[in-house]
């Protein structure tokens, strides 16, 4: 199937999973991953309306920026913090803030260049050292210490779930990310307003969608199998 056949399918399987937990289509944003994917194909993507993209490195972004236009920038790579300052402008999201370090540069760079950044705080919930994200019992330190801060904003969290062959093996920890969000949301911080869980990739997201997610990351779905290295935690959606 060509891009066109594939953005319709998926569009198709997320209307549905997320009808199941009772959200309608336009609370869930679809992010395409076009990780290793080039300049013409993620123009034909934001031209059929994937005008949310993901991208899991600094240097990749830079490269294919004109590619961009039209479309909302989301950074869901570990973002090291001496990459900060040259994250384009077009970034509407860092995804993958899991560390106070990279808070507080975030923050610097903000007052030096007079920017903001929104961002989701990613959680580590499986517990699996060789991914991104905090500790569940980190997230208050996180953000409380955005409360000082004056740009930087949190507006969620995100995970990427275990790799698992059956999807229905990782549901609990969706869940679980779930509750957290929940639990967070009505602590109250005046500058984190949880109005995004970002949760599910191509091989997951009908069940993250199923337990509340309102944000997926997707590309193998949309733009086929690829041959690359790390990055999004290892991923490509």
């Amino acid at each position: 199937m060509g891009l066109r056949e594939n953005v319709e399918q998926v569009r198709t399987r997320l209307e549905k999973a997320a009808a199941r937990f009772g959200h309608k289509p336009q609370d869930v944003t679809l992010v395409a991953v076009t990780k290793t994917v080039e300049a013409d194909v993620i123009r034909e993507a934001i031209a059929l309306g994937l005008t949310d993209i993901g991208e899991n490195r600094v240097q990749e972004m830079s490269r294919k920026r004109e590619a961009y236009a039209g479309a909302r920038l989301h950074m869901i790579g570990q973002l090291q913090s001496n990459k900060v300052r040259q994250l384009p402008p077009e970034v509407v999201l860092v995804q993958s803030v899991d560390r106070l370090s990279l808070l507080n540069e975030m923050e610097r760079i903000g007052a030096r260049d007079g920017r903001d950044f929104l961002a989701l705080i990613e959680i580590a919930i499986a517990g699996e050292a060789q991914k991104g994200g905090c500790a569940v019992e980190a997230l208050p330190e996180l953000l409380e210490a955005v409360e000082e801060m004056q740009h930087v904003r949190v507006n969620g969290l995100m995970c990427v779930a275990p790799a698992a062959s059956d999807p229905e093996d990782v549901r609990p920890y969706f869940r679980k990310m779930r509750s957290l969000f929940d639990k967070t949301a009505a602590i109250g911080y005046n500058k984190t307003q949880m109005n995004v869980l970002s949760m599910g990739m191509t091989h997951d997201f009908e069940v993250a969608l199923e337990e509340g997610s309102n944000m997926v990351r997707i590309g193998t779905a949309l733009f086929g199998s690829r041959n690359i290295g790390g990055g999004d935690n290892g991923t490509v959606g």
